[in-house]
């Protein structure tokens, strides 16, 4: 009976991989309780300061419950030995293991910062140690640049090429994710789109493999479904008590008694397990280069895809940094001209800023889908315009509020 339930749950899993959001999610909304006692007891909180809009001291260690929730899930459903899949050790990619490694490590470095506020240059180090052990270590790195600065597949004589660019788009994306965590639920929230969107693609073309025979492929494929929808449910449970909790001040919102922040240990490791997702996208759509004509799930720009799914938090922390730059400052001084920040000071409340930024990214996934058969420059020329645009709109919006405040 036991054997019997074990399996059919395995068959449900792997055939509808998005099942495991419900799991992932009742852990977390388990575990949560625990994280928010803990952090309260050993004063695991942050105060607020002129660059925060909160009252009262409030836990910043939600990134506890989000790798707890995320390890513990996709540890029963993804990694041999496992408890619910029909995958054995070999059909399944033993570089997830690594990269769990990989991940636990970036989650320590952001938990460590959470509670002692290291120097730039050891929270740099920390990433960089990260880096290396998932894209070294669990060789999820890029392969082939699509053609960028005029070099396709990289020769394996110049593998240290691959490496530095790798790690460089490691540390960028972890730092690019966790730049836009300045309001209540916009990173969760830009990071539940994201995965949704890689979640969905790696469903389909894993089934698409299994009717093709790929096991290999398949099982890789599904194991990465499984960790975006697993991360799904992860990220929801935050996202309602660090939007809906109110604050330590606030008890007048009956279903949370608290509010809790992920802190940098939540939003790098976010950032961390976005980068597996837009390396393996990218280099699923290589290895399939020459069966582009018989792959419905084939991208041809898949680089300018990916970059279409992170607009938003990647254009903003370079805009962010150029800005800084030409200001005489250091690209890592922080500041409040992010694009968050623009958005508070025309009025806007927490949930509408996050509304508003994730449907903006939103709107460059749309046209990511719609312009996947482009070439890569021409994707992602359309990608940085429509960037301009809305950067251009904002600034107007900004000028004329502020000629209206002289005014009156």
């Amino acid at each position: 009976m036991i054997e019997a339930t074990r399996i059919l749950i395995s068959q449900i899993i792997n055939a509808h991989p998005w099942c495991v959001t419900f799991f992932s999610f009742a852990l977390g909304f388990s575990l949560m309780p625990i994280v928010m006692k803990v952090s309260i007891k050993k004063q695991l909180v942050v105060k607020p300061n002129k660059r925060s809009s909160h009252i009262g001291r409030i836990p910043n260690v939600g990134g506890m419950n989000i790798f707890s929730t995320f390890f513990i899930t996709f540890l029963i459903f993804a990694i041999p030995p496992v408890v619910f899949s029909t995958f054995t050790t070999t059909d399944t990619n033993p570089n997830s293991q690594i990269a769990l490694a990989g991940f636990f490590s970036i989650f320590a470095v952001g938990f460590i910062d959470d509670m002692i506020d290291i120097s730039p240059k050891s929270k740099f180090m920390g990433e960089f140690i990260s880096a290396f052990i998932i894209v070294v270590m669990a060789n999820i790195r890029l392969t082939h640049f699509h053609g960028l600065f005029g070099i396709s597949e990289i020769d394996p004589s110049h593998i240290w090429l691959s490496y530095l660019a790798s790690a460089f788009l490691f540390v960028l994306l972890t730092n690019s994710i966790n730049l836009i965590d300045g309001v209540d639920g916009l990173a969760t929230g830009m990071g539940i789109l994201i995965s949704l969107f890689f979640g969905i693609y790696f469903q389909c073309a894993g089934e698409y493999e299994l009717t093709q025979s790929h096991m290999m492929t398949a099982s890789s494929l599904t194991n990465l479904s499984i960790m975006a929808y697993t991360l799904i449910g992860a990220l929801a449970i935050f996202f309602i008590y660090n939007v809906f909790g109110g604050s330590s001040k606030n008890r007048k919102r009956k279903m949370f008694r608290r509010k809790i922040f992920m802190g940098d240990s939540g939003s790098l490791l976010l950032g961390a397990i976005i980068y597996v997702f837009v390396i393996s996208f990218c280099q699923y759509n290589v290895s399939n280069i020459n069966v582009r004509d018989t792959n419905t799930f084939f991208i041809n720009a898949s680089p300018a895809v990916a970059l279409c799914a992170l607009a938003v938090p990647l254009f903003d922390t370079l805009r962010v940094m150029i800005t800084r730059i030409k200001k005489g400052n250091s690209p890592f001084k922080a500041d409040k001209n992010h694009a968050h920040h623009l958005l508070l000071s025309l009025g806007m409340k927490h949930w509408q800023v996050t509304l508003t930024l994730i449907s903006v990214d939103a709107t460059f996934i749309l046209l990511g889908v719609l312009g996947k058969d482009l070439h890569n420059w021409e994707l992602g020329g359309l990608a940085i315009l429509l960037g301009i645009a809305y950067t251009f709109t904002l600034w107007r919006i900004l000028d004329y509020k502020k000629k209206k405040k002289g005014d009156c």
